[in-house]
């Protein structure tokens, strides 16, 4: 039987039900007739959005390549236009999913998908999650951050609503508050935690200093799934001591699709089906194989990461994975906060003004964090005012907010920017 949020997506014009039909369809493939779809499906949408996108041809440029690699890498910059500019002929923004990037990459951009390759996206999440035994209608600790926003605000918690998640704030990991969570385990039957690995990390080593086992206070507790930032082996040991569960890697960007998931042999495995990725000098290029509405073909991921075949197999996995991480934010109160408020911030800047193009904060005191900008124009009082109201609103009143307006950031030799940068010792 379908959870609520399947049921309503349906009735929301995404075609859940077709897309698990089409992926069962597609993981019955043998290998070989695997390899062949994929490599038509991605010449497919590549030639779609050649012959349909004015963006794509231009990127392209007058001649459509018979070699896949002379076709361009694309990147977020490319699209950093109107929604409406970049559009597909035939694809309407009204009749397609949109969403912002967390901005993880210091790129933060709108993008659009058509509803079927949305579908595909959920449909892949959903089978990924039956591999541990855990679908939509179960229970969610989500450690995530929540918009302040009224209306923002309002559509996560109705998400939370749907999806029976339920939220356990990454914005204040004091001990007092994490003494709280423990609470809340003990008095709910949740079936898996989800969430940024640097605040399950904190949660996990608090529970180990006070020497408790999540699953012996929550025994209804199954696996631990971590996503946005780098999960390193010592943060899984943590965890999985802590939790007392398996601990499970996702990657993926919420542009293209899930990307890759820990299956139960430990094998990071890639999403084969709706995604064709590359290792290109070392970078995650991925192609979207159903997105009609963005030429999301050879998109430039921003994380550096090497991909091996696995024998006898049709899916290859992720050996190697340099993306995001984000140091803690510790404020003159003695709270501390996951560095990832700072998308929070930001989003809601970006949906204010639409004025950022790069950005990362470094805390350089104990009250005083630099905004490292970059932007078409500088921003206005006004708009320096909003960044200034926001960290009041997810951080704490008084602190010493600086806007630096830069002609360029320097990116790590991983090529990935975090958000949040601690300078303090």
């Amino acid at each position: 039987m379908s959870s609520l949020f399947e049921q309503i997506s349906s009735l929301k014009g995404f075609p859940i039900k077709q897309a698990k039909a089409e992926l069962k369809r597609i993981q019955a493939l043998s290998a070989d007739e695997f390899c062949e779809w994929q490599k038509n499906m991605s010449w497919e949408i590549a030639k779609f959005h050649y012959d349909n996108n004015a963006l794509y041809k231009k990127l392209v440029g007058n001649h459509f390549p018979d070699k896949w690699e002379d076709l361009p890498i694309v990147t977020k910059q490319d699209l950093q236009q109107p929604l409406d500019s970049l559009l597909s002929n035939g694809i309407r923004l009204s009749d397609s999913y949109k969403g912002s990037t967390s901005g993880s990459t210091g790129t933060p951009f709108f993008f659009a998908k058509d509803k079927y390759a949305h579908a595909m996206t959920w449909a892949v999440i959903a089978d990924r999650y039956s591999w541990y035994d855990i679908d939509f209608s179960d229970k969610q600790a989500r450690f995530y951050g929540m918009p302040h926003e009224f209306a923002a605000r309002y559509t996560e918690k109705l998400k939370d609503r749907l999806m029976n998640r339920e939220r356990f704030s990454v914005f204040d990991l004091s001990d007092t508050a994490l003494n709280t969570f423990i609470n809340r385990f003990a008095n709910n039957r949740f079936t898996y935690l989800y969430g940024y690995t640097s605040a399950l990390v904190m949660f996990a080593r608090h529970l180990i200093k006070k020497e408790l086992a999540l699953n012996d206070i929550c025994k209804s507790i199954k696996v631990c799934i971590c996503t946005s930032e780098t999960c390193t082996e010592e943060d899984k040991a943590i965890m999985s001591k802590g939790f007392g569960v398996p601990i499970i890697r996702e990657y993926g960007l919420s542009e293209t699709c899930l990307t890759a998931f820990d299956n139960p042999n430990s094998d990071w495995q890639l999403t084969e089906e709706t995604l064709f990725t590359e290792e290109v000098d070392g970078r995650i290029v991925s192609t979207s194989l159903y997105n009609k509405a963005l030429p999301m073909v050879r998109y430039q991921t921003g994380d550096l990461g090497e991909i091996v075949t696995v024998n006898n197999s049709k899916y290859r996995k992720l050996d190697r994975l340099t993306g995001r991480t984000n140091d803690t934010v510790h404020l003159p109160s003695g709270k501390t906060a996951a560095g990832l408020v700072f998308y929070y911030i930001s989003r809601s800047v970006l949906e204010n003004t639409g004025a950022l193009k790069e950005f990362i904060i470094r805390q350089t005191k104990s009250n005083q964090f630099v905004f490292d900008i970059v932007s078409d124009r500088e921003l206005t009082e006004t708009e320096q005012e909003l960044v200034k109201e926001k960290c009041n609103l997810y951080l704490e009143p008084g602190l010493d907010i600086v806007i630096n307006k830069v002609d360029e950031i320097s990116r790590p030799a991983s090529g990935k920017l975090k958000h949040f940068y601690s300078e303090l010792n």
